[in-house]
């Protein structure tokens, strides 16, 4: 026998899911208390099951609300994108991207993504590189956009994550153990030596250099060959990999965010919508 689900029925049913309670169900989608039962009392004669157990201070998913949620989700979503796509309306013209390498692949891919399918016809360049000549790119008008660390006194730039540089270190290896430390660090002077060698000389860990590289994909495979420890973006630690922590003798190297900077010429809707698309992206990383 066939299933029909309706969709409003799994959006009242993830409301509940997220809330884990029906009042707070019924303000999310502004329906009345009574309604939101009665539509999962419906939606559970559907299924054939109940999709929540009552306690007294609301409810949890049951094994079979449990398996719903992942589908009901995607149906939800992907419902949405098809609305969205074909509310807005298509855009064309180049787009200009700087980003930090590091969030190519987690952050960009999803980016382009979620754009792509709603503005097929935009021109998008980017540009992998560091914050210092991201920012040089972006005032001389190579850059419309551009995703940038700052680890300094707030620019009052748009902050879309907060993501500290830590230590990090292999899981297979000891190598943090041995003293002289070896360290993996960044081939340039500033941001190393001011940050960087000031948090192990803080607190007197002798250390000794490694391996040096221009890129983050440089010091990732160094942590990861166990050659060294190396200053990472938190929320870009490989696997097999973890942070050092004050329990390790290190801690934080500083306190670093991700911030968006837009070139105040770049006055376009594709720039708006790629602005919004990494915002999204960003977000939903976090």
């Amino acid at each position: 026998m066939s299933v029909r689900l309706d969709s409003e029925l799994l959006r009242t049913f993830l409301a509940v899911a997220e809330s884990g309670n029906f009042t707070r169900a019924a303000e999310a989608v502004g329906r009345t208390q009574s309604a939101i039962s009665m539509q999962i009392k419906r939606l559970e004669e559907v299924i054939g099951g109940e999709l929540f157990v009552r306690g007294a201070r609301g409810v949890a998913l049951t094994r079979l609300g449990g398996d719903l949620v992942g589908n009901a989700r995607r149906i939800v979503d992907l419902l949405d994108e098809t609305a969205s796509t074909m509310r807005v309306p298509q855009l064309g013209g180049p787009v200009r991207i700087g980003l930090p390498e590091e969030y190519g692949q987690p952050i960009l891919s999803r980016a382009l993504g979620a754009f792509a399918k709603r503005h097929a016809q935009v021109e998008v360049t980017v540009r992998f590189g560091y914050s210092a000549a991201q920012m040089a790119a972006l005032a001389a008008g190579e850059l419309d956009l551009a995703v940038v660390f700052e680890w300094q006194a707030p620019s009052g730039a748009e902050v879309l994550m907060q993501d500290p540089t830590v230590w990090a270190s292999s899981n297979h290896h000891h190598i943090h153990q041995e003293r002289p430390l070896p360290i993996a660090v960044y081939g340039r002077d500033g941001w190393c030596r001011e940050y960087v060698l000031d948090s192990l000389e803080s607190r007197s860990i002798d250390y000794r250099f490694a391996y040096t590289s221009d890129t983050t994909n440089g010091l990732v495979l160094a942590v990861t060959a166990g050659l060294a420890v190396a200053p990472i973006s938190r929320s870009n630690i490989p696997p097999d990999c973890r942070e050092l922590t004050e329990a390790d003798g290190f801690g934080q190297i500083d306190t670093t965010r991700v911030v968006l900077h837009r070139n105040p010429r770049a006055v376009s809707e594709a720039v708006d919508a790629m602005a919004d698309a990494i915002r999204d992206a960003f977000h939903q990383r976090g």
